[in-house]
This record gives structure tokens, C-alpha cells and sequence, in this order.
């Protein structure tokens, strides 16, 4: 499936075979695609939770609301972030790099984070945002389907899972053969709406 073809296909699919297995091979190859995916600095302060234990994920299914692709999907895949990333020996996001790269770029990265709480949230979540549409087009070009879920009690499956004080968890993704496709892709926007040129115009939407 070519790039064009798998972006259009991907959908968020919400019933799975229970019994099938994604092989572990293609699991592996999954979340190597996924840290390919681009963060400020290359801090790479995303995390991937990915549950197996079956208790656990009882635990967490009655955590999002008794939603059956928890239990159902092959992978469930926690996205979380490490908020503190910038300031966790930072060094080593340019280790090998040439030398101009890293006087450049290492003593920027803690300063240009410190003591601003929201701009280290929302470098989380763009980060765990990105990873998350790499990861289900990968799977999508596997020929898995898979359905991004923020459908949740954050706080709950954070204690399942044990998050660290200076992480926070950005959605849930399932993965794996879907046995019911995804309802008809419907709704979508006329392009006037939301591709603009240079500056928001005013229009009937913007009261």
C-alpha cells in the first residue's frame, strides 16, 4: 500500500478479532516506524506503554468505559510523554552528532523549557501526536487497522500503569484485524473552511 493509499484507508476501527495475534516481528517493526517520528530537539519524549498483561487491561477497559476494543485488539498502546525530557541529561539526544551541532544545540534545550509548564505539556502532546499517526499508518500499511482513543479516565489507567509524577498520558491506540469496518468517513469540511491563505477571514463561523 503506497503512502497516498494508506493515509485515505486508515480509519478508527473499534471491533477486532480477538483471537488473532499480531506477530511479533511486525509488533517490533511497528514501534521502530514510530521512533522515526520527528520531536523538538530529538528528545524523543514519548513513551510507549504497550499492555499485555490481560488483568491489566480488564482493569483499563473498565477505566474507558467497558469499550471492548481494549480487551479485543491485538495491541493496546498506551502514548504517554515525559514532560521533563529537556532537562534529563539532554546530551544525549546529539550523541554522535558533529560537534557545531551539539555546542548549538544542547544548552538550548533545557532553558528554552524550564519553568514553563504548559510549553512542556504541549511538547508532549504534539510529540505523542505525531507518534501516534506514524504508528497507525505503519500498522494501517501492514494491513492492521487500529483506532486512536482519548475515551478514558487518565488519572485510573495512569495508577494501572504506573505513570511517573512528570509524565502524562496522551491517548490510548489499539491495534490489530478488524471484524467490522469503521462507519462511512462522512462530514467532512469544504476546503473555504479550513485551508486558509495567510489569514483567518471572517465569515459566518467565527461569531
Amino acid at each position: 500500500m503506497d503512502t497516498h493509499e494508506t493515509i485515505r484507508a486508515r480509519r478508527a476501527v473499534k471491533h477486532y478479532d480477538p483471537d488473532f495475534i499480531i506477530p511479533e516481528a511486525h509488533e517490533k517493526e511497528l514501534f521502530d516506524l514510530a521512533r522515526q517520528s520527528p520531536t523538538s530537539f530529538n528528545m524523543q519524549n514519548w513513551r510507549f506503554v504497550i499492555v499485555k498483561d490481560k488483568a491489566k487491561r480488564q482493569q483499563i477497559r473498565a477505566a474507558a468505559w467497558g469499550q471492548a476494543q481494549i480487551t479485543e485488539a491485538s495491541l493496546l498502546v498506551i502514548l504517554c510523554a515525559d514532560t521533563h525530557a529537556h532537562k534529563k541529561d539532554p546530551a544525549r539526544y546529539w550523541h554522535g552528532a558533529p560537534q557545531a551541532a551539539q555546542d548549538a544545540l544542547i544548552p538550548k534545550i533545557t532553558p528554552f523549557y524550564e519553568e514553563l509548564p504548559q510549553r512542556q505539556r504541549d511538547e508532549a502532546m504534539r510529540s505523542v501526536g505525531i507518534a501516534a499517526q506514524t504508528l497507525m499508518l505503519a500498522a494501517k500499511a501492514f494491513g492492521y487497522d487500529s483506532c486512536p482513543m482519548i475515551g478514558f479516565d487518565s488519572d485510573e489507567v495512569g495508577k494501572i500503569i504506573d505513570l511517573p509524577d512528570d509524565h502524562v498520558i496522551g491517548m490510548i491506540i489499539t491495534i490489530g484485524k478488524a471484524i467490522k469496518p469503521a462507519w462511512p468517513k462522512t462530514g467532512q469540511l469544504p476546503d473555504q473552511e479550513i485551508i486558509l491563505i495567510d489569514k483567518f477571514k471572517h465569515n459566518e463561523f467565527f461569531l
